[in-house]
């Protein structure tokens, strides 16, 4: 009797553990695929065929859908997690990149190079709601703070960041950086956002409400992709030319320590503990997994050709 109560009770649990399990979608660039990577293995568990070019990715707060932008087909993708097929496509304009998503999980943000715009999706619609033209040229990331008041855009070709007013539907402000400007990450207070500049080599500390840059740091060869703890102590950027990631410290924007990761480190994304990065590298086909307790990487996971970034939720 013990032996089948005890059978019964795994059997009923099976479905929240399933619920619990934490995944990292990796968009692969050149394969047209998705990776699906379960973070308590660090194994790919499924490969999702989306075809084109997938890039920026985001997960829905629920965990139900996974937003990932398709450059050449001018769309953003909408894949089910649960049977993880693509469950929708929505017209975006030409040439997405980098996606983000408001604190409530209403809206996606996605950065449109070649009209210089932001496009808004609202998930419950499913569909494109308005669209916000910014100054700087070809925005590459656009990312909302953690307060969902503000939208930050990369304009990787103007060295600019382009801020907009959520709420006023409008940009209202611009930040000069160093060239190329990527990744960016906030404050959890939304106080401060970070943004790398990947010709400049910099990370900048950029005042949220007065606009103004109040610290720079040097991380490394062609910085790039941008992540900040939940805590806020600390920030990640990785190093495409260096093939490193650089932790600093937030409350004096200096230098901890790098980690050698594979090669091209771009885009990454952390377990929601923080306990783990996960860090696509382009060229060498796959992500590093950097422990960010010991700061070690430990592990390199294969997943598709030129992996562009990492969602975890």
């Amino acid at each position: 009797m013990q032996k089948i109560r005890s059978i019964l009770c795994t059997l009923t649990c099976l479905p929240a553990l399933c619920a619990a399990a934490t995944f990292a979608y990796v968009p692969n660039e050149a394969s047209g695929t998705v990776s699906v990577i379960d973070t308590s293995s660090d194994k790919v568990v499924a490969e999702i065929k989306t075809g084109g070019k997938p890039r920026g990715i985001v997960v829905g707060l629920d965990g139900r859908q996974v937003y990932v932008s398709d450059q050449p087909n001018n769309q953003l993708i909408v894949i089910d997690a649960a049977t993880r097929q693509i469950s929708g496509r929505i017209p975006l304009g030409e040439s997405p990149e980098g996606v983000g998503q408001s604190p409530d999980g209403r809206w996606i943000s996605a950065a449109v190079e070649e009209s210089n715009d932001v496009a808004f999706v609202d998930t419950r619609s499913g569909q494109k709601a308005f669209v916000v033209q910014v100054r700087g040229k070809n925005p590459e990331h656009a990312m909302f703070s953690p307060d969902g008041k503000l939208v930050f855009v990369s304009a990787e070709e103007g060295g600019v960041v382009d801020i907009i007013d959520f709420a006023l539907r409008r940009q209202i402000g611009q930040v000069a950086v160093g060239a190329r400007p990527r990744g960016i990450g906030f404050s959890p207070d939304s106080k401060v956002a970070y943004v790398a500049a990947e010709n400049a080599d910099e990370l900048y500390a950029i005042d949220t409400a007065t606009a103004t840059i109040t610290r720079k740091l040097r991380t490394g060869l062609r910085s790039n992709g941008v992540v900040v703890a939940p805590d806020g102590r600390r920030i990640y950027v990785s190093n495409g030319g260096d093939a490193t990631v650089a932790v600093v410290d937030a409350a004096t924007l200096t230098l901890i320590t790098t980690v050698p990761v594979g090669q091209r480190p771009w885009n990454m994304a952390l377990t929601p503990d923080g306990n783990k990065l996960y860090v696509a590298c382009g060229r060498s086909g796959g992500v590093s997994v950097i422990d960010t307790q010991t700061m070690q990487r430990i592990a390199d996971i294969p997943t598709g050709k030129l992996p562009w970034g990492v969602a975890i939720r």
